[in-house]
C-alpha cells in the first residue's frame, strides 16, 4: 500500500498571492504516476494535473494556466508541490494527490 501525506492540511493566503500545496509520497519505481485533483463541496473531484515521476514535464489539464507543479525527476524523490498563482476565492476547495502504479508490459520473443 502506498502512503501519501500532506505537509500542511490547512493553508491560509491572501487573494492575488500564490499558494503552494505540498504532499509526500512513496515511489515504487519507474511506472509511478501522480494525479492532483480539486474538489468543491460535495461535487466529484476534478482532475488537474498528471505527473509521470521520471518525466521532465508535467501534463497539465487545460483547467487554468495559474496551476503549476514541481516534477519529481527520480524515483528517490518523495514530494511534490502544486502551486496556484493569482489566488481567487473560487480556488477554495479540497486538493488531493493520488498515486497510481501502472503495470510494466514486457514482450518476449
Amino acid at each position: 500500500m502506498k502512503n501519501i501525506s500532506q505537509k500542511l492540511p490547512i493553508s491560509l493566503f491572501f487573494f492575488s498571492s500564490s499558494v503552494t500545496l505540498s504532499c509526500n509520497f512513496s515511489a515504487s519505481g519507474s511506472n509511478d504516476y501522480l494525479h492532483w485533483y480539486r474538489q468543491y463541496g460535495r461535487s466529484k473531484p476534478e482532475f488537474l494535473v498528471l505527473i509521470y515521476i521520471n518525466a521532465k514535464q508535467a501534463e497539465v489539464s487545460k483547467i487554468d494556466p495559474r496551476f503549476s507543479v514541481n516534477i519529481p525527476k527520480t524515483t528517490t524523490r518523495t514530494s511534490t508541490e502544486l502551486t496556484i498563482t493569482d489566488v481567487r476565492l473560487s480556488d477554495s476547495a479540497l486538493y488531493y494527490l493520488t498515486h497510481q502504479v501502472k503495470p510494466k508490459i514486457t514482450f518476449k520473443m
